[in-house]
C-alpha cells in the first residue's frame, strides 16, 4: 500500500522545494520587489523587539538572516539563533557577511527549541507559509518566555482604493516577470504573489494572535497597505 502524504506536509515540501531553488537570489529579489524598503521594514521589527544584552532573540523563518544579522547591528551583546527549514537559504546566509554563530534546522510548527527559551521572537515573511497558521502562533508562544515579544513582518491584503490597479499590475506582472528573469523560476514569483493576496488581513492576523492567547497586540500598514508589522507578547 503506498502511503500519500497529507496536503499539508505535500505543500510544506513544495515550498521548501521552491525557497530552495530561489535561495541564491532570494535577497536580491527582495531589493527589487520592495525597492529596498524592506531594509527599513527590518529596522522597525528588530526595533519593536527590542532586545537588550544578553537577551536570547530567534529569527524563525530566518531565511539568509538578515533579520538576525538587524539584531545584532542593532544590539551587538543579545544572542541570536537564526532558524529556518530550508537548508539551502540558510547556506546562503551562512556565507553572507557578518557571520552567524547559531543557524538551526527548524519546522515552525514543532520548534526544537524548550519552552520559554527565548525573550523575542521575530520573523519575515513566515506566516503567510506556515500551513498552519494556530499551531505556528502556539508553538511562538510557547517558546517566549512570560512577557517575552513576537514580532511579525508579512504581507497583508490592501483595502480597496485608487492604488489597486497599480498594485495588482506590480503583483501579478512586474514581480513575476522579474522573478523569471533573476532566478529562472517565474513559478516561484507567481506563488509569493499570490500567496500574498490569500493570506489575511493585517486585522485578521490580529484577531488570530488575540485568539492564540497574545496581549498587547498590534500592528502598522507598510507599503501601501501591501505588507505589515505586527506585535505582541506572551502574557507574563
Amino acid at each position: 500500500m503506498s502511503f500519500s502524504p497529507p496536503p499539508e506536509e505535500e505543500r510544506a515540501r513544495a515550498v521548501q522545494r521552491m525557497f530552495s531553488h530561489i535561495a541564491a537570489r532570494y535577497d536580491l529579489m527582495n531589493r527589487l520587489m520592495t525597492g529596498g524598503m524592506d531594509r527599513s521594514w527590518r529596522r522597525e521589527v528588530i526595533c519593536r523587539a527590542a532586545p537588550l544584552p544578553g537577551e536570547r532573540l530567534l529569527d524563525l523563518g530566518a531565511g539568509t538572516g538578515d533579520l538576525a544579522r538587524e539584531a545584532l547591528r542593532q544590539q551587538p551583546r543579545c544572542r541570536v539563533v537564526a532558524a529556518d527549514f530550508t537548508l539551502a537559504m540558510m547556506l546562503t546566509g551562512k556565507m553572507r557577511p557578518p557571520a552567524l554563530s547559531a543557524w538551526v534546522a527548524a519546522d515552525a510548527l514543532r520548534l526544537p527549541f524548550p519552552d520559554a527559551a527565548f525573550d523575542a521572537v521575530v520573523s519575515g515573511f513566515l506566516l503567510r507559509n506556515v500551513t498552519d497558521l494556530p499551531q505556528a502562533l502556539r508553538e511562538q508562544m510557547r517558546v517566549l518566555r512570560p512577557g517575552g515579544r513576537f514580532v511579525a513582518l508579512d504581507t497583508t491584503r490592501p483595502r480597496p482604493g485608487l492604488l489597486s490597479p497599480l498594485i495588482r499590475f506590480h503583483m501579478n506582472r512586474i514581480i513575476p516577470f522579474l522573478g523569471g528573469l533573476l532566478t529562472g523560476d517565474r513559478a516561484a514569483y507567481t506563488y509569493l504573489p499570490q500567496t500574498s493576496q490569500r493570506f489575511l488581513t493585517a486585522e485578521e492576523l490580529l484577531s488570530r494572535l488575540i485568539e492564540a492567547g497574545f496581549t498587547g497586540a498590534g500592528f502598522r500598514r507598510l507599503n501601501f497597505g501591501t505588507v505589515a508589522i505586527h506585535w505582541a507578547a506572551r502574557p507574563a
